[in-house]
């Protein structure tokens, strides 16, 4: 009798191979939101209309959704003050979009001059730190006193509120830039120009659009005070007017309008940012 035994052939399955390990999600985790933004918002009006229908507020102090809906259609009709909703909204958007120009023309490369040099940051870091926690409302006089009543102060103003993140966005951006890629370009021998354009440049954009971003908020809630000075024309200006009549019906229109120009703003800067700097947030 043979001691070798017949050895049974091992069959490996081809469906065994290397198990992949889900890694815990952390925050948001890239989920979509939309739905439940939506949903929030649904029950935030519900909310409203249940409180304003079952009179716990004054009706002359909070009016019915429908009710507002049904005001705006009369001041698209009708306009107000002596203007119509379209001239409002134009002249409280070209007061936004010049004094955003202004903003980012001035305050990017005064930022980027700021993290580039202790001299700029010495220097500026001072006064802009001092104005910038001061809100809008306290120095409306001083606009008044120095540059009158018409639009240039108005657009001082503004650009006086949006600077400031610009600029402070612009320096973190570049304070940020980690030292190897600096220190990579110039090893492979890149001037200070393509040091700038190819590296600074661009690790400082996302803030940079961020303060954008941040600087267009506070823009339009600066707007209303902005337009006390003498206006006649304007978002602020009807919300303004509208209040001192109690016409909380118009004031919510104003409202509305306000949300709307600044979501939709902010929808634009954010398309920006995913075609400039779609790698952000995923590095």
């Amino acid at each position: 009798m043979s001691d070798i035994t017949q050895a049974r052939p091992i069959v490996v399955s081809r469906e065994a191979g290397p198990k992949l390990v889900g890694m815990p999600s952390f925050g948001v985790s890239g989920k979509p939101t939309v739905a439940i933004s939506v949903v929030t918002a649904i029950l935030c009006l519900a909310l409203w209309w249940l409180v304003a229908k079952l009179g716990l507020v004054s009706h002359l102090f909070l009016p019915r959704p429908d009710e507002v809906l049904t005001q705006i259609g009369v001041v698209y009709r009708d306009g107000y003050a002596g203007a119509s909703l379209s001239e409002h909204i134009l002249a409280s958007v070209l007061r936004i979009i010049t004094a955003a120009t202004i903003a980012i023309v001035i305050g990017i490369p005064v930022g980027l001059l700021m993290g580039l040099n202790r001299w700029a940051k010495g220097i500026l870091d001072t006064p802009i730190e001092f104005y910038w926690p001061l809100p809008p409302l306290s120095y409306l006089p001083l606009m008044i006193i120095w540059l009158g009543i018409g639009e240039t102060s108005k657009i001082t103003l503004l650009v006086l509120a949006m600077f400031a993140p610009i600029c402070l966005s612009a320096q973190a951006g570049v304070r940020s830039l980690p030292l190897e890629r600096v220190n990579a370009a110039r090893s492979l021998g890149a001037s200070r120009l393509q040091l700038f354009f190819s590296i600074v440049l661009p690790s400082a954009l996302p803030e940079i659009l961020t303060g954008v971003r941040i600087a267009f908020g506070i823009g339009w809630g600066t707007l209303v005070a902005a337009e006390l000075i003498a206006s006649t024309r304007g978002i602020g200006f009807m919300i303004m007017s509208a209040s001192q009549f109690l016409a909380t019906d118009v004031v919510f229109v104003g409202i509305g309008i306000i949300a709307i120009c600044a979501f939709a703003f902010t929808a634009a800067i954010r398309i920006l940012e995913a075609v400039l700097v779609p790698w952000k947030g995923k590095l």
